[in-house]
């Protein structure tokens, strides 16, 4: 792999890696939150509520899969899951079925008997580096998307979740590295494809993002919330992830759109802004939410060493 290649390669890699962790920063102070109270009280919420921006769950498991990529070259799930275990910290804002399988994991079950019929959107939430290791291979990237969702979720739902993100990353990034402008009706044809099998009612709700008008943000953040949950269940917050990217031009604008919905805040952010830096790239994200991101021994450096580490170790792209 030639270093140019490889550059723009990290570029996209650290835009998808540090856009998950900017997008869950932006969004957690007001995770939860109806979009219109969010509005009324902030505005367009565009900087850092807080001093310091905090990782949730979402970040915190995505440095899992960095690491396990970094460890394994290439994914491997029952050293993901041993990862997810040590790492665990949960004040993080888990969900109450997390709790369970990191006690499983802890116990030595097997990684693919500690997992839950949940539907929710953990599996998606995290799996940016899944979409940039695989970019090149879609059907190798469905694959070892699954078998990291299926750590924690086993439900349809969940998988088709975790496909549909990884496959919205892989593809951004494909674009980003050749420069080609993405035609939204061909990006979601792509998704649908890659998770019709998996889940049909996902492949629909996914391919109803064409019919989401452009315009004016606070009109487009209207449409989207009339449409989708935007909780907590992954058919409800992918898809609202993924308008964000495609109805808007740059990095910026596609994490303040995922932010400003509502509800599950912080992942759909998280979510958004992994899709548009892996498009943009990582020098499109705007300084001043880099600087405020927590930065201790698995913070923002971390983060980024993690990704360089496993960029250099490529001999050619997966």
């Amino acid at each position: 792999m030639e270093n140019a290649d490889k550059a723009q390669l990290l570029n996209r890699f650290l835009g998808s890696a540090l856009g998950t962790f900017v997008g869950d920063a932006l969004g957690e102070p007001v995770e939860g939150w109806p979009h219109r109270t969010i509005y009324s009280r902030f505005g367009l919420v565009d900087t850092m509520i807080r001093e310091e921006g905090h990782y949730t769950d979402d970040t915190q498991m995505m440095i899992g899969i960095l690491e396990t990529l970094q460890q394994a070259d290439g994914f491997d799930p029952a050293v993901c899951a041993r990862r997810f275990q040590e790492n665990f910290e949960s004040w993080r804002g888990y969900g109450r079925r997390i709790f369970g399988v990191m006690e499983r994991i802890g116990q030595e079950i097997p990684w693919d008997q500690v997992g839950t019929d949940s539907y929710g959107n953990g599996g998606a939430m995290r799996i940016a580096p899944i979409g940039c290791f695989y970019y090149r291979n879609l059907q190798a990237l469905k694959e070892n998307a699954i078998l990291s969702a299926r750590i924690t979720h086993n439900h349809p739902e969940g998988l088709a979740g975790a496909v549909a993100q990884a496959s919205a990353v892989g593809l951004a990034l494909q674009h980003g590295l050749s420069r080609e402008p993405i035609k939204p009706e061909s990006f979601l044809d792509e998704i649908v494809a890659q998770v019709r099998d998996v889940d049909q009612g996902f492949a629909e709700c996914v391919d109803e993002i064409r019919t989401i008008p452009g315009g004016p943000m606070v009109e487009v953040i209207e449409v989207i919330t009339g449409r989708y949950g935007l909780s907590l269940r992954a058919i409800e917050s992918v898809p609202p992830a993924l308008a964000a990217f495609l109805l808007t031009y740059s990095f910026r604008e596609a994490v303040v759109l995922a932010v400003n919905l509502g509800g599950d805040t912080d992942t759909i952010g998280a979510m958004a802004g992994a899709v548009a830096g892996a498009y943009y790239g990582y020098d499109q994200i705007p300084q001043e939410w880099l600087t405020p991101l927590e930065n201790g021994p698995k913070g923002r450096d971390y983060v980024v060493n993690c990704v360089k580490q496993i960029v250099s170790s490529l001999s050619n792209p997966v």
